[in-house]
């Protein structure tokens, strides 16, 4: 390997690492980051009524760090470039330059009335989802179209909760966004094994890229709540879902994080 490579391969890495330290100290100023809304202590217990469901709120940068110390170490990613202003609709063939920072959320991209299928090419093995258009089109919408930007290539499952029983991604930590947020679309959702979720911090209209699977029946205890929205569900690969969860280390205060990192290699969207 060149002396040139390796020194960009460097330079890579130290800009990653400088992207997430800055994602750490905006999330201290948010309180906390796209936690699938596990997010006041004090509400949650009333709720859910069991401590294993309560997720420490703390200010401190240590906290912040314990949690991160288990994600899974990003360094073969590379940040993919930004786009300032409005976001124009990619390209759908796959040819998209990266996209990982937006100034905007993006305008209608998808056209509704089609079916749209994500496949996440995942180290772990292939989940193929059917996207709901019909119930939640803008959530489906802003999903596909960072997926045609490349944004969740080489992104991570970074937590595996089996108190929710649950698999979040859509980063690599969850500090990561892709600079925007969006607006919750509906209440009252059920949870249920196979759902493809939005996830988001503990206020309403505040998701962005991150996601959740459901891989059993103890997601049910977010019913109370129904305001984490259900976008898809699984066709094909429930079964690697569940295996990502059962690679749950039992470490950080989200519940657990895989033992070893789980990469989604790409995401395609097909559509018809």
């Amino acid at each position: 390997m060149g002396t040139d490579k390796r020194a960009r391969q460097k330079a890579n890495r130290d800009r990653a690492r400088q992207e997430r330290i800055r994602k750490q100290k905006m999330t201290k100023v948010r309180k906390r980051g796209l936690l699938l809304g596990l997010g006041i202590p004090a509400i949650i217990a009333v709720l859910f009524g069991v401590s294993n469901y309560v997720m420490k709120d703390s200010p401190s940068d240590t906290a912040v760090d314990a949690f991160l110390s288990t994600a899974p170490e990003p360094s073969e990613t590379v940040p993919g470039r930004q786009i300032t202003g409005k976001t124009p609709c990619p390209k759908t063939d796959g040819t998209e330059a990266r996209v990982t920072i937006f100034e905007q959320a993006p305008s209608m991209c998808i056209n509704p009335a089609k079916s749209y299928t994500a496949t996440f090419n995942t180290s772990e093995g292939v989940i193929e989802v059917a996207l709901n258009t019909k119930k939640t089109p803008s959530t489906v919408n802003n999903f596909v179209t960072l997926s045609r930007y490349g944004y969740y290539d080489t992104s991570f499952i970074f937590r595996t909760d089996t108190t929710l029983d649950i698999i979040q991604g859509g980063g690599s930590n969850n500090t990561d966004g892709p600079g925007y947020t969006i607006k919750d679309e509906g209440t009252g959702f059920k949870y249920t094994e196979g759902d493809l979720v939005m996830a988001r911090s503990s206020g309403a209209d505040s998701g962005g890229g991150q996601f959740f699977f459901v891989t059993g029946a103890k997601a049910s205890v977010l019913d109370g709540q129904g305001t984490y929205v259900t976008f898809g569900k699984i066709t094909k690969g429930l079964d690697i879902a569940q295996a990502i969860l059962a690679l749950n280390s039992g470490k950080g205060d989200l519940g657990g994080a895989p033992s070893k990192p789980v990469k989604i290699d790409t995401l395609v969207i097909t559509e018809k």
